[in-house]
């Protein structure tokens, strides 16, 4: 019987084994003293640096020894050949050699390339290195001279100038690596006919997820300036027309517009909601004799709807007002402010529009000199004359919105118009039936943008008993919570009033022909996200 084959290594084994061990180690001694030697030459050229107090990590908010004014880059030009100090943004960091570095700087929307080079009084190598070795997303303090340069820089916002830095402080250094590169959320969101392979494409959720640093790229900052100008114009236009801004509860005790599409909260012993609206308290205003109100807030909808055009919570901007003799008063003022704004995005804020429709290139917005107002029997012939099957007083789908929007465009040259006398059925309780035709339609109204709704509203019913007698054919009760003090308010005289709610985030998004309204949210909200 054969033995079976010895396991123990060969003496030729053991031998090779030993020598590659011996190898290694003295490859690590060799790697530790050219480390120990590295370090101690760093020390040395610290030490022996004339550059070393004008550069480092400062986590003051302030530059070391400095009271000057510090500068905004939208007026660099104001500085040219003097020492500026600025804070900004890291956006890059490139080292051409030993004895020079580039950096490319940004402060909100404007970006400038700083220079880092070697001189023999304010820059040393070591100093060019450091600035160098910033990471993207780092907040710099940056000394400089502002100089005008011989070629336009093409990467950069300012194109005429750039600073020749003498001292560079990090304040606040980012983490690497990033989760999301800002600079991808410069780019289109994907999309189906996107066929540019050489534009890396983030989704939607990945840029939701890092919001932080989606926000940061400068077409979202110009989305949120834009928008900060339609709330600024809504207001502009409305105060100095008499009204006032009310606050409204958000929290309700029941549901006080039918009852569905709410969201229902613990409230100590009890219940409570999220308001769909301002609308009743808005009544209420006017019931208190308030002529004339507006209200900025958020809005909540319980409605699981995943479109490019639904949020779960939105700003509304609301209006209200008395009127004389008829509620067109109350749509004439409307269509008047929505025409303010527009014409007040193209003159104040041309700018920001234009960087953003570099992305998302959209056909500028057409305004007529007088809006179309077409009755809700009209929009239907046209739809019907376009080919749609639709009925007299059929809600619209949104493709028919938007066909009806085309068609308008097509015959009146406007992206803005009004649909007025919807049917009476498809409008609330508080909607005051048509003078003209009380059975089918009301006096109410839509107003769209590019074919889709940004705006619903009606003259409400002013009148006790017809309100009354309104809420019990639709099979409620006037006296039940969530109506009683509002109905009750009614009893003590109350003069015709109208109004109608937009939503903020929509009148950007279709402005701006954006392809998803949660582009125009800070922090959006759907029926799948509540965070960040």
């Amino acid at each position: 019987m054969a033995e079976p084959p010895s396991t123990q290594p060969s003496k030729n084994a053991i031998k090779k084994a030993a020598k590659e061990a011996e190898k290694a180690q003295k490859k690590a001694e060799q790697a530790r003293l050219r480390e120990k030697e590295l370090q101690l030459r760093q020390r040395e050229e610290a030490a022996n640096d004339f550059a070393a107090s004008n550069y480092g990590e400062h986590s003051s908010t302030t530059a070391p020894g400095s009271h000057r004014e510090w500068i905004q880059l939208a007026k660099v030009e104001e500085w040219e050949d003097r020492l500026c100090i600025f804070r900004g943004a890291i956006e890059n960091a490139r080292i051409q050699s030993t004895k020079l570095a580039f950096l490319t700087v940004s402060q909100g929307l404007q970006s400038i390339q700083v220079v880092i080079a070697e001189d023999k009084e304010n820059v040393s190598r070591q100093m060019v290195k450091f600035a160098g070795d910033i990471p993207a997303e780092s907040l710099c303090i940056i000394h400089g001279i502002v100089k005008r340069t011989t070629e336009q820089i093409k990467s950069t916002t300012v194109q005429d100038f750039e600073i020749q830095a003498k001292k560079i402080y990090l304040v606040s250094k980012a983490s690497t690596p990033l989760p999301l590169q800002p600079a991808d959320s410069e780019r289109a969101l994907p999309s189906e006919t996107n066929e540019d392979v050489n534009s890396p494409l983030v989704s939607l959720n990945t840029r939701l997820n890092n919001r932080v640093l989606d926000l940061r790229a400068k077409i979202n900052h110009c989305i949120f300036i834009l928008q900060d100008g339609v709330d600024s114009l809504f207001q502009e236009f409305l105060r100095a027309r008499g009204f006032i801004r009310i606050h409204t509860p958000k929290i309700i005790g029941a549901p006080s517009e039918g009852g569905s599409n709410v969201f229902r909260l613990d409230y100590f012993q009890g219940n409570c909601y999220l308001a769909q609206s301002p609308q009743l308290y808005k009544q209420m205003a006017i019931q208190a004799r308030f002529p004339r109100v507006m209200e900025i807030g958020p809005v909540f909808r319980a409605e699981k709807s995943f479109t490019a055009r639904h949020l779960t919570e939105f700003t509304g901007l609301d209006v209200e007002m008395e009127f004389e003799e008829d509620y067109h008063e109350v749509v004439d003022l409307l269509e008047m402010l929505m025409l303010f704004i527009f014409k007040g995005l193209q003159e104040r804020y041309s700018n920001e529009t234009e960087l953003i429709r570099k992305v998302y290139p959209v056909q500028p917005f057409k305004l007529p000199a007088n809006v179309p107002r077409l009755h809700f029997a009209e929009g239907i012939k046209m739809l019907r004359e376009a080919g749609e099957s639709i009925e007299d007083y059929d809600d619209l789908t949104t493709p028919q919105e938007k066909k009806l929007g085309q068609l308008v465009l097509e015959k009146y040259g406007s992206d803005f118009y009004t649909l007025d006398q919807f049917p009476k059925a498809l409008r609330p309780f508080y909607t005051m039936p048509s003078s003209t035709d009380p059975d089918n339609y009301s006096n109410s109204y839509d107003m769209f943008m590019r074919g889709q709704e940004i705006c619903s509203g009606a003259q409400r019913i002013h009148s006790y008993e017809i309100l009354v007698q309104r809420i019990r054919e639709l099979n409620m009760d006037p006296e039940q919570a969530g109506l009683k003090d509002y109905v009750a308010g009614f009893k003590y005289g109350c003069a015709p009033h109208g109004g109608g709610g937009f939503g903020l985030e929509r009148i950007v998004q279709f402005y701006l022909g954006l392809p998803n309204i949660r582009l125009t949210s800070m922090f959006p909200r759907d029926p799948t996200r509540v965070v960040p």
